[in-house]
C-alpha cells in the first residue's frame, strides 16, 4: 500500500465556523426517511455513540420526535448541555411565502422549543418556487434570527440552491442575514467543482447530504477495488472523503450498530485520513451522477416562466 496519504485535521469532536461566528459540528447524523416511531430512540442512539448535530426537516415529519430524542439524552446525560448539541431543520417548499414561512415556523416552534428551547439552524429545504417566495421566506427566517417571541433561529441556511440561487439574497433590498451553509448531495460522482469553489470564496460551508449514495455505488468495480486495496471499507472511504474535501457530511441510518461505524470514519485524535492512490481515483471533477430528485439536479432550478 502507498505510504502518501490525503489528511486532514479533523476529528469526531471537530467544529468549523461558521460566517456568523457560531460553530457547527463537521459529522452530522440525518434522520431522512427515519420511522417516527423510531426517531427519538436513533437520535438517542446517535448521541450516546457522540454525534452532536442532529440534522431534521419539517419535510421528514420526525421532527417533533427527534427534538425529544435530544431532550431524553440531555435530561439523562447533564454533563452534556443542550449548547453541545446542533438542531438543524429545514422549510419544506410548499411554505415558501413570507406567512407561510412564518406559520411554519410558528409550527416549528410547537414541535421543538419546548424539548431545545431554540434551533440551532434552519435551511431552506430548496428553490423549488420562484424568486418573490424564496426572499419572502428569507425575510421571514431573517426576522427570527434575533429575540422573538416564537422561536430563535440561531443560523439560517439553504440547501439545494445553485449559485444564482444564493446570488439573488445578496442582491435583494431585504438582505441582511448571510446563508452559514448550503446542504446539497455531494460526493465523488456528484463532487460540484465549481458549486463547492463559488461557496468556500463566499465563506459559506457545503454540507453534504447522501454521502454514501443512498448505497447505490457500493457495487462501483472501482470503489470495490479500492475498498479491496486499501483495507478500508466502501463507507469509510466515501465518508472519509467527504472529510477530507473540507465538507460537513451528514451520515443517516436508521441501523443502531452503523451509526457508530459511521462515526468511526473519524479518528478521536489527529487527522481523518485516506491514501493518495484513492483520493485521487475517487476526484471526478466533470461528474454529474444526481442519485436523488429523481436524477433532477435542484441547484440547476429555473423559475417557471410567467
Amino acid at each position: 500500500m502507498s505510504s502518501i496519504i490525503s489528511s486532514a485535521p479533523i476529528t469526531k469532536s471537530t467544529k468549523l465556523k461558521l460566517n456568523n461566528g457560531t460553530e457547527i459540528p463537521v459529522a452530522g447524523f440525518g434522520v431522512y426517511e427515519i420511522e417516527v416511531a423510531s426517531a427519538a430512540d436513533l437520535v438517542y442512539q446517535a448521541l450516546a455513540a457522540g454525534y452532536r448535530h442532529i440534522d431534521s426537516a419539517v419535510g421528514y415529519n420526525n421532527e417533533k420526535e427527534s427534538a425529544q430524542g435530544i431532550a431524553n439524552f440531555l435530561k439523562d446525560h447533564p454533563e452534556v448541555k443542550r449548547s453541545d448539541v446542533y438542531f438543524t431543520t429545514k422549510i419544506t417548499n410548499g411554505a415558501h411565502g413570507y406567512d407561510k414561512t412564518k406559520k411554519q415556523i410558528q409550527q416549528i416552534a410547537d414541535d421543538v422549543k419546548e424539548s431545545l428551547g431554540y434551533v440551532d439552524l434552519i435551511l431552506v429545504h430548496s428553490p423549488l418556487s420562484d424568486k418573490k417566495r424564496r426572499l419572502e421566506t428569507w425575510k421571514a427566517l431573517q426576522e427570527h434570527t434575533v429575540e422573538n417571541d416564537v422561536l430563535l433561529i440561531k443560523s439560517i441556511g439553504v440547501s439545494n440552491y445553485g449559485i444564482n440561487h444564493i446570488e439573488e439574497i445578496y442582491n435583494w433590498e431585504g438582505y441582511k442575514v448571510k446563508p452559514v451553509v448550503n446542504q446539497v448531495e455531494l460526493h465523488p460522482w456528484l463532487p460540484r467543482t465549481e458549486l463547492i469553489k463559488w461557496l468556500f470564496k463566499e465563506n459559506i460551508l457545503p454540507e453534504a447530504y447522501s454521502p454514501l449514495t443512498r448505497g447505490e455505488k457500493f457495487s462501483d468495480p472501482e470503489l470495490t477495488e479500492l475498498a479491496t486495496k486499501s483495507g478500508i471499507s466502501k463507507p469509510d472511504i466515501l465518508l472519509k472523503w467527504g472529510y477530507i474535501q473540507g465538507f460537513i457530511v451528514l451520515a443517516k441510518t436508521a441501523q443502531i450498530p452503523r451509526i457508530k461505524q459511521n462515526l468511526d470514519a473519524l479518528p478521536d485524535s489527529g487527522s481523518v485520513e485516506l491514501p493518495d492512490y484513492v483520493t485521487k481515483a475517487l476526484h471526478k471533477p466533470d461528474s454529474v451522477d444526481v442519485l436523488t430528485w429523481g436524477g433532477n439536479d435542484p441547484t440547476l432550478y429555473k423559475d417557471p416562466v410567467a
